[in-house]
């Protein structure tokens, strides 16, 4: 495996990093009270190549590599974690509507998105379906040359905020199970979409809430892949959100990091700086010890991606481990600040609860752990 980059590859995440310590990262804690993200902060990426880098330039992207992707993607989650689901989304649901979609409307919607002047989101979840995602029961109902939707969708990152959204939707019935399923592209205000903000602990500026279809009109040719395919063809979209998952949690586990080891050598205790004392130290090797292992799992996973190879499982495992991991090292990067740590002048409490949704949403640590064993039993069988 070589993650090495070209260096144009290496100018571009560079130049993430620069975006993001100078434009995102002092206005991380103001997003959060304002709860929403700026349009203007999502052009400015946009323009600078950073949402869908890995889409082809047809579309507005830079056709790059996913490993490229994921390492822009990390540069952003570093200075600020709700940031970062804009590129999060532009990826996994830019790839599932160039891939899925019918070119016109594919070109039509991409270009903004791109851009950063469109938000999308990704809309599975119901309040009845959740890991079970086969269950869902929104209707799509044919009329004519159009589908009728009726229906909620519930736990939607940026459903606040988003101008489309790719929707799963029941055209069969609930006996065909996900062979019943169909995927749409829906414009957020058609009539009969209403929508609703959650009061989440973390995350607020990412807009969870539930989006509500109220007989709303959708022409056939807004759907994406064959009807009753969508969820089948579509959720194989999922094993690379997973790991570009992986790599914006190790965004801010690295923030933590680095600010850590600086602030051991700084403070000073019984005549030394605190760094010197194994008790400090030690646990901030071991954080590092695991970082590098999750991290390189994320830059695999992708790597096998970029060249058409099985990658589910190792999806899967970056998915469960990363947000778990990132979560210890943020609490221990906490504890190493002592009282202040616990302060609101330093991030960690924000980052906790913003990473913290990802151990729920997306897929839980025990559903991710079940597609491990079915990947690997089916490896071995008699």
């Amino acid at each position: 495996m070589d993650f090495s980059l070209t260096d144009e590859q290496k100018a571009l995440v560079e130049s993430a990093g620069r975006f993001a310590r100078n434009r995102l990262a002092p206005g991380y804690k103001a997003r959060e009270k304002a709860e929403r993200i700026e349009r203007e902060i999502a052009i400015e990426m946009g323009s600078l190549g950073f949402l869908g880098p890995e889409l082809p330039e047809d579309f507005g992207g830079l056709g790059v590599e996913c490993v490229t992707s994921g390492l822009l993607l990390e540069q952003i989650a570093y200075s600020d974690f709700n940031v970062s689901y804009v590129n999060l989304l532009t990826s996994l649901c830019g790839q599932i509507v160039a891939h899925h979609a019918r070119a016109d409307i594919a070109a039509e919607w991409l270009g903004g998105i791109l851009a950063g002047r469109k938000f999308i989101a990704i809309a599975l979840t119901e309040p009845s379906a959740g890991s079970d995602a086969a269950r869902l029961k929104l209707k799509a109902v044919r009329d004519g040359d159009d589908f009728i939707l009726s229906g909620e969708k519930t736990s939607i990152s940026m459903a606040t905020q988003a101008d489309v959204a790719v929707v799963f939707a029941r055209t069969g019935s609930e006996a065909d199970g996900a062979r019943g399923i169909s995927a749409f592209l829906v414009p957020m205000d058609l009539p009969g979409v209403s929508r609703t903000a959650f009061d989440d602990i973390g995350t607020r500026p990412v807009g969870r809430g539930s989006i509500f279809f109220d007989g709303v009109r959708i022409g056939r040719d807004m759907m994406l892949g064959d009807e009753g395919q969508g969820f089948v063809q579509v959720m194989q979209g999922f094993d690379y959100s997973r790991a570009l998952i992986g790599l914006q949690c190790m965004g801010v586990a690295r923030a933590s990091l680095d600010e850590s080891w600086r602030y051991i050598q700084e403070r000073e205790a019984f005549g030394k700086p605190i760094g010197e004392f194994q008790g400090v130290s030690f646990p901030l090797a071991e954080a590092e010890t695991y970082y590098e292992a999750c991290r390189n799992l994320c830059l695999r996973t992708l790597w096998l991606k970029d060249r058409q190879l099985p990658h589910t499982a190792e999806a899967a495992m970056c998915k469960w481990w990363a947000p778990k991991l990132a979560c210890e090292i943020i609490h221990q990067c906490l504890l190493t600040h002592g009282h202040g740590g616990y302060g609101g002048d330093y991030d960690f409490g924000q980052r906790y609860r913003d990473v913290l949704g990802l151990q729920i949403g997306d897929g839980t640590a025990n559903i991710m752990k079940m597609i491990i064993a079915r990947q690997k039993t089916a490896q071995f069988r008699i």
